[in-house]
């Protein structure tokens, strides 16, 4: 891809992938989604940043793909993925760019055996949105910023390309120089995150209320001891971040994960701390308790037969 790209398909229309490409379908972008089935359905966007409705909204099914796109930004959950690699297959040619935005680091692996590693970006997202049982994306809060780059820490002309078809789009993007740590930054936060408001079963609002906070702390150093261990050390700043965010009085946070609980979905718990556990060097209890409780609840959702 050495130009702008001209064809942008976005595999998943949840509460990432629905917000990202409804907003640059509003900023006149070509964009498709990819959808399991053809059924004609509007793309409604509720937000802090403005509203935005287009119906039907611009969709495909893996088995029409016909020609290859420019960039494809994949947003699924991640016990969605292998299903959405052989859907959008079809769709990568020799110059497509696969722009991932899913939690963790695992899905890197999966989409370097299928497609390459030089078709694979780094990239990552900061948004709170949900898809609503009417069928609407629901943004959350003011935050929405997606940042991208390679993952060798080289400036491409594919990454201008990117920033062009991006920009101008109503939410934060950027191009990042070293997006490995900003996805391991991330991902230290949200498993923090994660794991002490699925723990407890509350906001942090309540956690910081019952007098917690300090096991939310404890939590973070371990997720950011892992983070060091391996070469990715969080920066002082983002590290105060956490903690603030961990543990604010009054901030009526919690995590998508623990909405999935409470609403009895399955949940990306092997992907965002079992595989953060698997790369510790000591012991991280905090983290271990608030893992097991997560495999509990799976489970248990599971049915009986997941416990043979």
């Amino acid at each position: 891809m050495d130009g702008p790209p001209v064809r942008i398909l976005v595999v998943g229309a949840g509460g990432v992938g629905g917000y990202f490409g409804g907003r640059l379908l509003e900023a006149g972008r070509d964009v498709t989604f990819l959808v399991r089935d053809g059924r004609p359905r509007p793309l409604d966007i509720t937000s802090p940043h403005g509203d935005y409705t287009l119906s039907p909204m611009p969709s495909i099914t893996a088995e029409r793909i016909a020609a290859a796109y420019d960039l494809i930004v994949v947003t699924p959950k991640a016990q969605d993925l292998a299903a959405a690699i052989d859907g959008f297959a079809p769709a990568v040619g020799p110059h497509t760019a696969i722009l991932p935005l899913l939690n963790g680091m695992r899905h890197l692996d999966a989409l370097d055996t299928r497609f390459g590693a030089e078709r694979v970006l780094g990239g990552c997202c900061h948004i709170s949105s949900v898809r609503t049982a009417g069928g609407a994306i629901a943004h959350l809060n003011p935050i929405h910023r997606l940042i991208f780059g390679e993952r060798d820490c080289r400036r491409t002309p594919r990454v201008d390309a990117i920033e062009a078809a991006l920009g101008g789009a109503r939410f934060e993007s950027r191009p990042s120089v070293d997006i490995l740590r900003d996805m391991w930054e991330k991902w230290i936060l949200i498993t923090a995150a994660a794991g002490i408001t699925c723990l407890m079963r509350a906001s942090i609002a309540d956690i910081v209320a019952a007098g917690a906070a300090e096991y939310a702390e404890r939590m973070l150093e371990e997720c950011a001891a892992i983070a060091r261990s391996v070469g990715f050390a969080p920066s002082v700043e983002h590290l105060a971040y956490c903690r603030g965010l961990l543990t604010t009085p009054g901030l009526n946070f919690t995590t998508s994960m623990l909405r999935d609980i409470e609403a009895g979905a399955p949940i990306e718990a092997e992907h965002v701390v079992g595989d953060l556990l698997a790369r510790r060097a000591t012991p991280a209890p905090f983290l271990e308790i608030a893992y097991a409780h997560l495999r509990c609840y799976a489970i248990r959702a599971a049915g009986p037969s997941s416990r043979a």
